[in-house]
């Protein structure tokens, strides 16, 4: 019967894409993803940029905002009380700074030198509308001389960009570790 056949070959259709969306949702991002850049994803930034050979979808919201370079330390690195101190000093002011539009949930300031990573500041409100608050406002401002850049990122789970061997004191890469040392 005809009516038999088309109803079984739009099952059978459904089946396959229902199939193929499920597997698609569950690599996006990760390793498996052969076309989303998984490091993107995870961190916010890609030590490829724009050469990158996997798509960088940026956000078009987002509850956390990348500052992109905007913490440059001034002070004698081998002087650990000055690093701190001003380290310090940044982060309650920017802190206060943006706790102005919401609730922060976390604020996170990189401490790698790779060049994609270096000086980046995540700050992760509890909603996506202060978010948007907040990068309307201090997106093209000046924050100590310097521009701000700011933009959408897509990282949510900290625990996934940060290292974890740094948390542990015992990263062999260094500031060079692709992954977030916040």
């Amino acid at each position: 019967n005809k009516q038999q056949v088309t109803t079984d070959s739009y099952y059978s259709y459904i089946h396959y894409y229902t199939t193929m969306a499920k597997h698609l949702a569950r690599i996006h991002g990760t390793e498996e993803d052969k076309v989303n850049c998984p490091f993107y994803y995870k961190i916010g930034a890609c030590r490829h940029a724009d050469r990158c050979s996997r798509l960088h979808h940026k956000p078009a919201f987002s509850q956390t905002l990348l500052f992109s370079h905007l913490f440059q330390s001034t002070v004698d690195s081998t002087n650990d009380e000055a690093v701190l101190e001003e380290f310090l000093s940044f982060y309650e002011d920017f802190y206060l700074e943006l706790s102005k539009f919401g609730r922060l949930e976390g604020l996170y300031i990189a401490d790698n030198v790779a060049d994609h990573l270096v000086g980046h500041v995540y700050a992760k409100f509890r909603n996506e509308e202060d978010a948007t608050d907040c990068l309307q406002v201090m997106h093209g401002r000046y924050y100590d001389g310097r521009l701000m850049l700011c933009e959408y990122s897509p990282v949510t789970d900290f625990r996934e960009a940060r290292c974890r061997d740094y948390d542990e004191l015992d990263c062999a890469r260094g500031g060079d570790c692709n992954f977030l040392h916040a």
